[in-house]
């Protein structure tokens, strides 16, 4: 009789949380390392956080020629300007910085449009003013602490403060590990990847509830159990949950990667890695912060609950 496919084996007994020696040495890396890179390389903002102005052309030759361009563009008097090649050889990408007024902004837009002429195809005009980015980059910050609040207060009324305090800290884990990401590659960091931040955030948080709720579980059932044995169990167990989940999203998200092109390259790419350390934060990181701040057996005994009858039977009046 065909019983399925066990992505993990059932009985798989591996000592996660005896490696919280060399784990958190990596957890550590992956959380300061990131900071260094931002405050000393910094983020690659993109149009949307930086303000200015955003037009994508496409050339007719095969490999447009950004020498060319540039030298067409550079004595305009429109400010910085950075030009660079965006997905096909043809494709070029033209950011013009931002203008003092509103009229200076188009007007920059018309300049640029005539110093090229008629040999290019406009893909694509964006205009976003340092007010518009000033509150994006306000509204974006505030949508991440906003979603930590809300993920702190719900874990700790399903559970209790330590698994709250242990989600919280593994998913700025996560974070600063992506954002870290964006840094070390300088890929361009815009709406889309505070998009991607709080769907890894929302994601590796759903593992993360997954054992959490496996271990109050077992809290319950062994009582005498040791507490690194227990958080090893409950996260062996869930384990073929954890990776089979993983690693099909994983797989969704490859061909966006590969052929998605340049535009959600980098969405992609943060989701990938926002997968990967995301399920390595709920075996190494979540689970054994429990350790440090102290779980509680009795919070989760039978007593500590509301009385529900024996056996499932209803209670007496």
């Amino acid at each position: 009789m065909f019983r399925g496919f066990h992505f993990v084996p059932p009985d798989t007994k591996i000592d996660f949380v005896g490696m919280r020696t060399i784990t958190w040495v990596v957890s550590a890396l992956l959380t300061v390392v990131p900071i260094i890179l931002v405050a000393t390389v910094g983020l690659n903002f993109g149009i949307d956080f930086q303000g200015g102005t955003l037009i994508e052309i496409q050339t007719k030759e095969a490999r447009a020629d950004l020498a060319g361009i540039r030298s067409k563009i550079s004595g305009l008097g429109i400010g910085e300007v950075q030009i660079q090649e965006f997905g096909a050889p043809n494709d070029v990408l033209i950011r013009i910085a931002a203008q003092p007024t509103e009229a200076e902004q188009q007007g920059s837009i018309a300049k640029v449009k005539q110093a090229l002429g008629d040999g290019v195809e406009y893909r694509r005009v964006e205009v976003v003013g340092p007010t518009v980015s000033n509150e994006l980059i306000a509204g974006g910050t505030i949508a991440v602490v906003v979603a930590m609040l809300g993920i702190l207060i719900y874990v700790w009324f399903r559970f209790e403060w330590q698994f709250a305090v242990a989600a919280i800290a593994s998913l700025i884990h996560d974070v600063t590990g992506t954002i870290g990401l964006y840094a070390l590659l300088q890929l361009e960091f815009n709406l889309s990847s505070i998009a991607a931040l709080l769907t890894i955030i929302g994601y590796s948080l759903n593992d993360k509830v997954v054992i959490f709720d496996r271990v109050r579980e077992n809290l319950r059932k062994y009582k005498r159990m040791p507490l690194v044995a227990l958080l090893d169990l409950s996260i062996n167990e869930t384990l073929s949950r954890t990776v089979l989940t993983h690693v099909t999203t994983f797989l969704a998200l490859v061909p966006f990667l590969l052929v998605g092109g340049e535009a959600i390259f980098g969405f992609a790419l943060a989701m990938c890695w926002g997968i990967v350390i995301g399920a390595y934060s709920s075996i190494f990181v979540a689970s054994p912060l429990q350790l440090i701040l102290g779980v509680r057996r009795d919070a989760f005994s039978v007593s500590a609950e509301p009385a529900k009858g024996r056996a499932g039977a209803p209670a007496r009046a």
